[in-house]
């Protein structure tokens, strides 16, 4: 497994090769924040529109794979819906994960950029998202280079907790 962070700036974005941009969104998050809010932009609101449709609904359980159309440099574009914010938890947040993480291998999607679920609202904090996501990519088994989508606060907040995984990694190849 390969974490490494990307910024919130979408030139950034232009600058990674990953087969796949996750997002993910809450049924009552209006407008939609971070990674999604910003893909949404660079798409012209195509994801906005799909809500408003009541085609995207942001429902537990929904998924979306949708092509980006040259507007993100990613071939596919995965939606996933995260339910109501209040009920939202570290539990669920850990099944979203789960859930995420079977769809892109049923995918054989091996490389991706997302913003870990909760993060835009602030529902998990950066490090326990980040602790929890590699916890469950470890038991899962995957081999996924995964680009973290954060602003730089929380990247910085995140960033121990990478080092000591990849020296880790690092040890258990030299044994």
């Amino acid at each position: 497994m390969s974490v490494q962070f990307l910024s919130t700036e979408l030139d950034k974005w232009d600058e990674v090769s990953a087969d796949a941009l996750v997002l993910t969104f809450f049924a009552d998050e209006r407008p939609l924040r971070g990674a999604a809010g910003l893909a949404d932009w660079r798409l012209c609101g195509r994801i906005s529109r799909l809500v408003k449709k009541q085609r995207a609904t942001g429902e537990v359980g929904e998924q979306i794979l949708m092509p980006p159309g040259g507007r993100l440099p990613f071939p596919s574009l995965f939606v996933f819906g995260l339910g109501q914010i209040d009920g939202f938890s570290e539990g669920s947040y850990r099944e979203q994960v789960q859930r995420i993480l079977a769809v892109l291998d049923a995918a054989k999607i091996k490389s991706f950029a997302l913003q870990p679920p909760g993060r835009a609202t602030g529902l998990i904090a950066a490090r326990r998202a980040l602790e929890i996501w590699m916890e469950e990519t470890e038991k899962a088994g995957s081999d996924l280079e995964t680009y973290i989508v954060d602003t730089p606060g929380a990247q910085k907040e995140m960033a121990d907790i990478l080092h000591a995984y990849q020296r880790r990694a690092a040890a258990k190849r030299n044994n």
